[in-house]
């Protein structure tokens, strides 16, 4: 998950560590981990932190699998997973 700086600061989250990233065009940089978020989607809540880059918010694979999110490629949309819509399932082996 990425959130810009503006956000984390609003939120005021706390920096727990530095991540070493690559960007689109292969460059790196280190940047700001932090939390704790609280995400809410539909009936669905996920924990979690972000990293702070860029100018708008991205909600990343893993938060996505946490709430047991589905994404729509030809309505592009998520949504929460048609075949658990009551509760987040997850599968552990």
């Amino acid at each position: 998950m990425c959130i810009p700086e503006h956000v984390a600061i609003q939120l005021r989250l706390e920096k727990y560590d530095e991540k070493e990233v690559t960007i689109a065009d292969g460059s790196k940089r280190l940047v700001p981990y932090v939390g704790p978020l609280e995400i809410h989607f539909k009936n669905r809540v996920g924990l979690g932190g972000a990293l702070v880059i860029g100018d708008q918010v991205l909600l990343g694979a893993i938060p996505m699998e946490d709430m047991d999110l589905v994404v729509s490629p030809k309505d592009r949309k998520i949504d929460v997973n048609p075949a658990s819509p009551n509760i987040a399932c997850s599968t552990i082996k």
